[in-house]
């Protein structure tokens, strides 16, 4: 089966949800190798994924780990993610200044990805900071402090950790589903009531122009509004 799902992405037929339910549960599980992950993985690059391939590797990859529950948090809860990563002038600003207004910020961020150093690899930089936590300690940050940044608990969205170690490696950063997939699958598995986007363009950012930052805000917010979260991008 993974060959046929292999063969299918390279002659540019569409994948099924059963298919990338398959191959993305495999992956988590061993059973599908690496080297199968990343050709496939190539061959989104090379020939994309439509809206509803888009949408079922999202929700896959959600899946493949934990998804946090805020029921108990008092207030609204609302994430920001910039797909920017070069310069991390936002999060450490905003994260408290939203909280110093009541709503409450749950805010997971990644590591460094292609050119980008990432707000996790520069937080921890800091002598004795820490971002490890678990969904419980994340839990109860949130709720007395009003905000935290933290690392994606060991539990949560366990394909997209691997998938995106094999994407910093082997050229399948650019990738507007791959993209998608991974920053939405973070945020679905983080489940606040509703997210903001920092969409970036330029020479620093991995879209060089506004029409591609616009294309992967509308993918974006689709994925977003597809897993039930209001969603916002600003280009």
């Amino acid at each position: 089966p993974e060959s046929v799902i292999l063969t299918k992405r390279f002659n540019e037929r569409p994948n099924t949800r059963e298919e990338i339910d398959f191959f993305v549960d495999g992956f988590v599980k061993g059973d599908v190798k690496d080297y199968q992950m990343t050709a496939w993985m190539m061959a989104i690059c090379l020939n994309g994924m439509d809206k509803d391939e888009t949408a079922y590797l999202t929700s896959a990859m959600v899946r493949s780990g934990e998804v946090l529950d805020w029921a108990a948090l008092e207030g609204a809860s609302v994430d920001k993610h910039s797909t920017g990563g070069v310069g991390d002038k936002i999060s450490l600003i905003l994260a408290p200044l939203v909280a110093s207004f009541g709503i409450k910020v749950p805010m997971m961020a990644g590591r460094g990805l292609g050119h980008t150093g990432g707000t996790i690899d520069k937080l921890e930089s800091i002598p004795g900071f820490t971002t490890d936590y678990t969904s419980e300690e994340f839990n109860t940050l949130v709720s007395t402090v009003g905000c935290a940044i933290v690392s994606p608990s060991k539990s949560m969205v366990l394909a997209d950790k691997r998938m995106y170690a094999l994407r910093d490696v082997t050229g399948t950063v650019l990738s507007l589903p791959l993209q998608t997939s991974s920053i939405m699958s973070k945020k679905l598995a983080e489940n606040p009531d509703s997210l903001v986007l920092d969409v970036k363009f330029g020479r620093s950012a991995f879209q060089k122009t506004s029409e591609e930052s616009i294309e992967l805000a509308k993918s974006l917010i689709a994925a977003g509004e597809g897993g039930g979260k209001q969603t916002t991008a600003f280009v």
